[in-house]
């Protein structure tokens, strides 16, 4: 009896499963950036949620939530609804947040549903003008004799320019001193003021004012060059190939979020990588969509997973105690 119950009950909700699943999206969808609005990752965000909304039907809306290295908008998805409408843009400062940080409010991994990478953005290393150096190995000779004299700005813990900061002492053998600004800008403002003696940050920012000739770009950290810095060498073709690091991003849901929801996420996430618009002014901004394969659940829980390891080894290297 009971499973003739069972199987009756099935029976009257089955129909109700696909209905349930077109609700979806059934109001504008929030992207979570949580970065200040201006950067790379807001820039992302906007041009991916342009072009997600006409295959979604849904306007998606960025939201900057700044604070704590990313981690107040990062938690702020973990805790929202699991229904499709709360989404995170966030970069490779979801593996390194377990290492930065003693007491996390949430679980980079088993709190959300990943629905994709979407780009892997270079880092270049610049430095002021009058930096006494015309080439990498010159810089990483100057470094290694100066010692900490030597300053680099970053935009903080956890960010990218911190990150590559210590991916480029890590490779070097060498400290360097910090100076810590609120954002990008104003580190950028100073490298070419020549207040500080190098700056690490994703292409996006520093690739005008190389063209224009107002600092030297030293080395790009892809693994080939990129088409609007064409006399940049990689950091591999410098001298340094242990100086490798990318600030990839990739988009989640909050854990528990439906699979149907996530594979409309994931298609809609599909098709805006292959929109020639996004695609195009994401070559003129020195990034480039990932392939559609990295593009999925599979491939940037596989990749999250590793870089928590990888940057674990770099942190601690670095001497540094999570706060």
């Amino acid at each position: 009896m009971k499973f003739v119950k069972g199987v009756l009950l099935m029976l009257l909700l089955s129909p109700m499963l696909p209905a349930l699943a077109q609700e979806f999206p059934n109001r504008p969808i929030t992207m979570v950036v949580p970065f200040s609005a201006g950067g790379p990752g807001d820039v992302i965000a906007r041009l991916l949620g342009s072009s997600m909304s006409a295959t979604l039907k849904q306007a998606v809306v960025i939201e900057n939530v700044v604070g704590a290295g990313g981690t107040i908008g990062t938690n702020r998805v973990a805790k929202a609804a699991p229904d499709g409408h709360t989404l995170l843009l966030m970069h490779v400062g979801q593996a390194t947040a377990p290492s930065l940080y003693a007491k996390l409010p949430f679980d980079p991994v088993g709190d959300f549903a990943p629905i994709g990478l979407v780009t892997d953005v270079p880092m270049i290393l610049v430095a002021r003008a009058n930096f006494p150096a015309k080439d990498l190995k010159e810089l990483v000779a100057y470094v290694r004799s100066q010692g900490d004299k030597v300053t680099y700005g970053n935009v903080g813990l956890g960010s990218a320019s911190h990150l590559c900061g210590l991916m480029f002492m890590s490779a070097i053998e060498a400290k360097l001193t910090p100076i810590y600004y609120k954002g990008g800008g104003p580190a950028l403002n100073d490298i070419i003021a020549g207040h500080i003696d190098v700056y690490c940050d994703p292409a996006t920012g520093p690739t005008p004012y190389i063209q224009a000739g107002t600092i030297p770009g030293f080395a790009i950290t892809s693994k080939k060059r990129v088409a609007t810095l064409p006399n940049v060498p990689t950091s591999a073709e410098a001298g340094v190939p242990q100086f490798d690091v990318t600030t990839w991003y990739g988009m989640y849901a909050p854990r528990n979020t439906p699979k149907p929801i996530i594979d409309e996420l994931v298609n809609a996430l599909q098709k805006a990588l292959a929109d020639p618009p996004l695609v195009s002014r994401f070559a003129e901004l020195s990034m480039a969509p990932v392939e559609q394969e990295r593009a999925t659940p599979a491939a940037l829980e596989a990749l999250l997973k590793s870089e928590i390891d990888r940057w674990d080894r770099i942190i601690k290297q670095a001497g540094i105690k999570p706060q």
